[in-house]
């Protein structure tokens, strides 16, 4: 029987759809599969904005139409037989899940004690614990507990019982305040009013003037608007009162209004806007036209035919939702439900178990939270790619790293503020700062002597971003570097192999993939780096993977993998795994090694009782050591692209310090992943500190 929540407001305006979200990642993390609910919706044709949110949401795969239980008009033609479908439809969901989140009424239809009443009746009849949700705006920590007084009452008059509390959009200064006065034992979380989580997005103002796009970038639309300004001053005056992520209405016939604003926006000094609105209709002149498009703004402009005033009203008036189309918003809820609930209190109230199993989602979050415990300081070379700037408002806004973005600053920043990305907590340093160039610049000069560089020759060297990241990592500025968006793997990870170098006793770079598959997460290694390595060389990689997987929680049973089993083949490619099996052992007598192994033979229970009966890793291998590049990359592909797997990585194994090589097709959520990575490495790092090698090291070419 799937676990549920019902999640209520007794009014409008509560932020239910954040505390749903909240809720929604903490089960895709802690439990199998996670089903969505909502009992009554908005509308039953797919546009129901908080279905949208959760429904997208990674570790839910469920359509939309399964999610509905009636819509408002089924509900005022028959109440009794709305509820009824209702419960049916809920069962149909809960059947195929391990958890639900129920998601109760929006207060847009009915009035609120019928529609308060009827949640109440719903939850009842699908005996679904209550998470019951009230607003903080304009209340005090005592009327907060009054109105979660009344509605406990009236869910308890129909027979609802309220398990959790959350008082959300409260006066940050008064949270601690706030707990002390909802009821014990059930209060799990007091949550601030964020202005941006209430921001509408440039597109909904665009419906709401009924405008249309006539310059600028229209992937931009989904910029938060953070402040409306009417042009209608003078520019002198209007210049002083732009303010960041604003939106300026002005007359669509002054052209010398539009201009300054333009230029602002693209401007040093002045705040990054989020789009202009020119309203009264008026066409803009071809000469003015084609000065916008010689100025090269990507600043989204806008018409409408309303009048100043209306078009300021109905701007004003755009209320804005928590969705998918904006990355920052869904970042700071997140981290603003992980910062302020208790988790854990939450979990225990709706009786639900972690589950043994680890999914790809699980994992993910694990990277995130373990990275989080004990923050590291990362540098990422590629600043003016789109990618690393999502990601690192992604991570800077879920307090998971900290970051330095190589490039410069005002370009990037700029860049960021038309994202609608939050990267003010990043450092950012352009690789031609002499700050850091000359001493860069005579280390390596140093340590390269008796290649004959030159101080002029590495000065050209560290003004590569990936020489430069490099340098910070080696000179302890940085704890680790994430490159390869933008540039090739050689280009990313050779800098690492003549600077950084391995620690004693390791002689050979290596990688490996984490492979999440649906249940369990498998190393696979080496898949990028290493075409044919000898056996000495396969036995160094197969030790090397065996720590990364216990730095990662993860008990090594490793499987050295060749086309036989055991002794039922020959040849130099199998000897050369058998030789290599024999060495592990030799230098690593606790870990647990076996091979030759086919795949299935180490991956398999079943295969394994008839092909190594006698095997403690055969059908229970977690570590997977590939005997060539060719065999490993094409098989995680054919793992990734046949089974549906989640490939992490490359992650490089075998540096003094940890630097990691991306796709250059990374995701952003990729990009997240191999930041965490790459700080817990640095976290668990046992090596010498940096820079600790003789100063008449030399640099291999």
């Amino acid at each position: 029987m799937a676990r549920s929540i019902y999640i209520a407001s007794a009014e409008g305006n509560s932020g239910k759809s954040t505390i749903a979200l909240g809720i929604t990642d903490l089960l895709t993390r802690s439990v199998g599969k996670v089903g969505i609910f909502r009992p009554v919706a908005r509308v039953a044709d797919g546009t129901d904005y908080v279905l949208d949110l959760l429904l997208g949401h990674e570790g839910v795969s469920q359509t939309y139409e399964d999610s509905v239980g009636v819509t408002y008009d089924e509900v005022h033609a028959d109440p009794d037989a709305a509820l009824a479908t209702i419960v049916a439809r809920y069962h149909q969901v809960a059947s195929g899940c391990d958890a639900v989140v129920i998601v109760g009424t929006d207060y847009t239809d009915v009035s609120g004690p019928a529609e308060f009443e009827f949640n109440a009746r719903i939850a009842a009849n699908l005996g679904a614990p209550v998470a019951l949700v009230v607003h903080g705006i304009d209340r005090t920590p005592a009327e907060i507990a009054q109105v979660v007084e009344q509605a406990s009452l009236e869910m308890s008059e129909s027979h609802a019982h309220v398990s959790a509390v959350f008082a959300n959009r409260c006066d940050p200064e008064q949270l601690d305040e706030v707990m002390a006065a909802l009821p014990a034992g059930i209060a799990v979380g007091a949550l601030p009013d964020d202005p941006i989580l209430v921001a509408p997005l440039l597109s909904a103002l665009v419906d709401a003037v009924e405008g249309h796009v006539v310059s600028g970038d229209p992937e931009l639309l989904s910029r938060e608007v953070r402040a409306l300004t009417v042009g209608a001053m003078n520019t002198e005056h209007l210049l002083d009162r732009l303010k960041e992520g604003g939106v300026i209405i002005v007359p669509g016939d002054r052209a010398d209004t539009l201009l300054a604003v333009i230029s602002a926006h693209g401007a040093e000094g002045f705040p990054t806007l989020s789009g202009v609105i020119l309203n009264g209709g008026f066409a803009t002149p071809p000469s003015i036209k084609r000065l916008i498009e010689g100025l090269g703004s990507s600043l989204p402009i806008i018409r409408t035919a309303l009048g100043t005033f209306e078009a300021a009203t109905r701007c004003s008036a755009t209320r804005g939702r928590l969705s998918r189309d904006s990355a920052i918003k869904v970042d700071m809820a997140l981290s603003m439900f992980d910062r302020v609930v208790d988790t854990e209190a939450l979990l225990r109230l709706l009786d639900v178990t972690r589950i043994d199993v680890v999914t790809p989602l699980m994992f993910e979050y694990d990277l995130l939270d373990r990275a989080r415990s004990d923050k590291r300081h990362i540098v990422l070379p590629e600043g003016t790619d789109d990618r690393i700037l999502r990601a690192a408002s992604t991570l800077l806004t879920r307090e998971v790293v900290d970051l330095t973005i190589l490039g410069n600053e005002s370009a990037i920043r700029s860049r960021a503020g038309e994202l609608g990305l939050d990267i003010e907590g990043a450092r950012i340093i352009s690789t031609d700062d002499p700050e850091y160039v000359e001493p860069f610049a005579a280390r390596i000069a140093e340590l390269r002597a008796a290649k004959g560089t030159t101080l002029e020759q590495a000065r050209d060297m560290v003004q590569d971003v990936s020489y430069f990241g490099t340098m910070m990592v080696r000179e302890g500025l940085a704890d680790g570097m994430v490159s390869g968006a933008a540039h090739t793997t050689a280009h990313t990870i050779s800098p690492a192999f003549q600077v950084i170098k391995t620690p004693p006793g390791v002689s050979i770079v290596s990688s490996v993939f984490f492979m999440c598959l649906e249940d369990r997460v498998l190393v696979y290694g080496d898949c990028a780096v290493n075409p044919d390595p000898t056996a000495e060389q396969l036995a160094e990689i197969a030790i090397s993977s065996a720590e990364t997987a216990r730095q990662f929680t993860i008990e090594p049973r490793i499987a050295m993998l060749s086309y036989s089993t055991g002794a039922s083949g020959s040849g130099d490619d199998v000897d050369k795994v058998r030789r290599a099996t024999a060495i592990v052992r030799e230098r690593r007598p606790d870990l647990l090694v076996d091979g030759p192994m086919q795949y299935d033979a180490a991956v398999e229970p079943s295969v394994a009782a008839s092909k190594a009966p006698d095997s403690a890793v055969a059908g229970r291998a977690t570590v997977l050591v590939f005997p060539d590049l060719n065999t490993g990359n094409n098989t995680y592909k054919a793992v990734q692209r046949s089974a549906g797997a989640v490939a992490i990585g490359p992650v490089l194994q075998g540096l003094r310090k940890p630097v990691n090589d991306l796709s250059r097709g990374a995701l952003v959520q990729d990009i997240v992943n191999t930041v965490a990575i790459t700080a817990i490495q640095a976290q668990q790092l046992d090596a010498p500190a940096v820079g600790a090698s003789s100063p008449t090291e030399e640099i291999q070419a």
